[in-house]
């Protein structure tokens, strides 16, 4: 998902999105251990939509103070 796709979604989207990104890369990373990740990837990929998520969060909490 890119920043300007995230930046239109609410707070309460966003930690949603979070928590099912973080699970996803879980189950990446399970995948990854047992040898059955088709797609390498993927885990760089889920791990850089959680930091965009974050990041996105942190400049909402400075705008508010």
């Amino acid at each position: 998902m890119k920043a300007s796709e995230l930046r239109k979604l609410t707070e309460q989207e966003l930690k949603d999105k979070l928590l099912e990104l973080k699970k996803k890369l879980m189950n990446l990373r399970f995948q990854n251990t047992i040898g059955s990740l088709a797609k390498n990837s993927e885990i760089k990929e889920t791990k850089r939509a959680i930091a965009r998520i974050l990041t996105i969060l942190k400049e909402r909490e400075l705008k508010k103070s």
